[in-house]
This record gives C-alpha cells, sequence and structure tokens, in this order.
C-alpha cells in the first residue's frame, strides 16, 4: 500500500513513523505546509516527499491521513473524498458544529470510507469495559466516572484556535463513552475554572473542567479534565454497575498516591503524555485504517461519530457559558441525519 500523509507536527511524525512499520505499507509520502518539516521527518524516516498536498493525491495513493492543525482537516477532508481517496482524519474533524455537520452528511452520501482518530476506541481496556456493559457482566449501569487530565498544559499559541476545553480535550471521553455504553448523551451541566497562565483565560477558555452527563437511560456521567495533573498524564474511566465495577487506567502507571498507610499501589513508572499513554492503541488504529483503505472493513469511527461527540462538547460549552443544563436536543445533529452512527452505540 502507498499512503499518503498531511501535516508532520507532533502528531503527524507520529503517525509517520508508525504508518512506515506496518506492514502492509510498503511506501510513504508526506507533505507539509513548512517542506524544511516535511524533508526533516522523511529523511529520518525514510519517506517520500510531496510537494503539496494535491501533488500527494495526484500521485496514486491507496489511502490519505490528516494530521495537520484543525483548520487544514475540513478542507483536507472534502478534497480526499472528491477524488474517491480512503481517508483517516485526526479529530476534530472541523472546528464548528456547522461545518462538522456539513461533512458528516457528506460523508453519508460518499462511497468514499472516513475513519476519525478517536484512539481510545482501540485501547484494550475500554474495549474490555465496552464488553463488559454489553454482555450484562455488570448488571445495570447506574454511574460512570471518566476524566483527561495532561499533565502540563500546551503552547499559550494553541489554546486560542483549540476549541476549548470540552471540544478539544473531553471530546474524546464523549466519544468512549457512546463507544463503551452504546447510549447517547440526554443532558449536560458543565462548569470550569481557571487556577493556571493567564493565556485561558484571555482566550475564554478554562484550565479545568467539569461535567454532569445524564444518559438517555437515565445513567448518571460525572466528567473531569485539566490541563495541570503534574504527576502525570491521567486518562481513566471507571463503570459502575448493579453487579460489578470495572475500570479503564487503573494500573501501576496512574498518576497519583495513596494516603493509606501500607499501600504500594501504584509502583510506576508513571506515563507523562497522550502517546506514551496511548502508543498500543495508535498503532492499532492506523492498522485498522489500513484495513478500511482496502475495502477489508467498514469504518470504525465514522463523521456521524464525530459529530455525536462534537454535539456534547458543544453543549458543555453553551451550559458553562449561559450557567445552565444544557439538553442534547437543543444543540443541531442528530434530528438532520437520524438514526445512530455506524461505530458508535449498539443498541
Amino acid at each position: 500500500m502507498r499512503i499518503g500523509l498531511a501535516g508532520v507536527g507532533r502528531i503527524g511524525a507520529f503517525h509517520a513513523r508508525t504508518l512506515a512499520a506496518l506492514d502492509h505499507v510498503d511506501e510513504v509520502v508526506v507533505t507539509d505546509a513548512d517542506p524544511q518539516a516535511a524533508e526533516r521527518v522523511a529523511a529520518e524516516l525514510g519517506l517520500q516527499v510531496a510537494p503539496d498536498v494535491d501533488a500527494l493525491i495526484a500521485s496514486g495513493v491507496d489511502g490519505f491521513v490528516i494530521a495537520t492543525a484543525t483548520p487544514g482537516h475540513a478542507p483536507l477532508l472534502r478534497r480526499a473524498v472528491a477524488a474517491g481517496v480512503p481517508t483517516f482524519c485526526e479529530k476534530p474533524v472541523a472546528a464548528t458544529l456547522k461545518e462538522t455537520l456539513e461533512l458528516a452528511e457528506l460523508a453519508a452520501t460518499s462511497a468514499v470510507p472516513v475513519h476519525v482518530g478517536f484512539q481510545r476506541r482501540f485501547d484494550a481496556g475500554y474495549r474490555r469495559a465496552r464488553a463488559a456493559v454489553a454482555s450484562g457482566e455488570l448488571g445495570f449501569i447506574h454511574t460512570i466516572r471518566a476524566g483527561t487530565h495532561d499533565q502540563a498544559p500546551p503552547h499559550a499559541s494553541y489554546i486560542p484556535t483549540s476549541g476549548g476545553i470540552f471540544r478539544d480535550c473531553n471530546v474524546h471521553d464523549f466519544d468512549i463513552l457512546r463507544f463503551v455504553t452504546g447510549r447517547e448523551v440526554a443532558t449536560v451541566y458543565a462548569t470550569g475554572a481557571n487556577k493556571g497562565a493567564a493565556f485561558f483565560a484571555e482566550a475564554g477558555d478554562v484550565d479545568t473542567g467539569g461535567a454532569l452527563l445524564t444518559l438517555d437511560d437515565g445513567t448518571i456521567v460525572l466528567i473531569s479534565s485539566t490541563r495541570y495533573n503534574g504527576g502525570g498524564h491521567d486518562v481513566r474511566m471507571e463503570v459502575h454497575g448493579e453487579k460489578g465495577t470495572i475500570a479503564v487506567g487503573l494500573d501501576h502507571s496512574l498518576a497519583m498516591r495513596s494516603a493509606e498507610e501500607g499501600a504500594d499501589f501504584p509502583r510506576g513508572p508513571r506515563k507523562w503524555s497522550f502517546m506514551e499513554r496511548f502508543l498500543p492503541a495508535y498503532q492499532a488504529e492506523l492498522t485498522a485504517f489500513t484495513e478500511v483503505a482496502r475495502g477489508e472493513r467498514s469504518s470504525p469511527c465514522t463523521v456521524r461519530d464525530a459529530l455525536e461527540a462534537f454535539r456534547v462538547a458543544e453543549a458543555c460549552e453553551l451550559s458553562r457559558a449561559e450557567r445552565r443544563p444544557v439538553a442534547l436536543s437543543e444543540i443541531k445533529g442528530r434530528s438532520v441525519l437520524g438514526g445512530g452512527g455506524a461505530g458508535g452505540p449498539q443498541r
């Protein structure tokens, strides 16, 4: 296979390395708005370079990976679909709800497969939790706790275009919540605070967020996020049920210590970035994309799935801004496209 990749920043270079190591990938062609950056990554990994996206797509790639900055996602996705090239796109597919909805409609009317990069769907722990819920092992589910706690904040220049902590950070929690439970979010109540650098507030964002969600079957979900978790990168989920509880991310890398005398858990070492925390999931995710591109499976995370996660994030930002509960029925999208998305809830 010949795979094209646009964007060789931190996640793009990471994906280039992963793709180059896959058995079914014979060639990787990279391009970037900074030609020198593309040349450096290509030289390091032994890849080919295209001068721009048009040349890359015209060169006859079997699949296309979009890993540029967020403003580039939507136009590149449209270009790839128009060219008939199976495409993997990092989240978010677009910066606004309106454009995300437009892309979901485009993907729904096209035969070109699009796989959106929510890598937690390929993490072994989350897949085990999904199986426990689906099998009835836990009985009925009544409470879920989920969170994404970054070890350190991103650069100040990233925040104004990030979309806010719920769209940028917790959107992963919203997607995996749908994946694990097979349910949709019905209502949200969200809040946030700033205790760190001034650039969050200056951009209208918060460095710490929290939300209370109610699912369509009455399950209560507690969501948290922060840009300041100095003990390490901490991403977890607890699923509490009638007959038992299962936890994702509860291992010796846990970024906390016990206050109980004699406790030796967790023993470490800790994880310090999302790429370290989810390395096997990223590898499995791109392996799955090569299968999608070869026509061996359908997309495991569609643009419709990305839209549903974005709608929850949009509701959280509205709730935070207006200091009130928000029903998902207030957020445009579901009634326009109809039922549940492929690869999302399994009722």
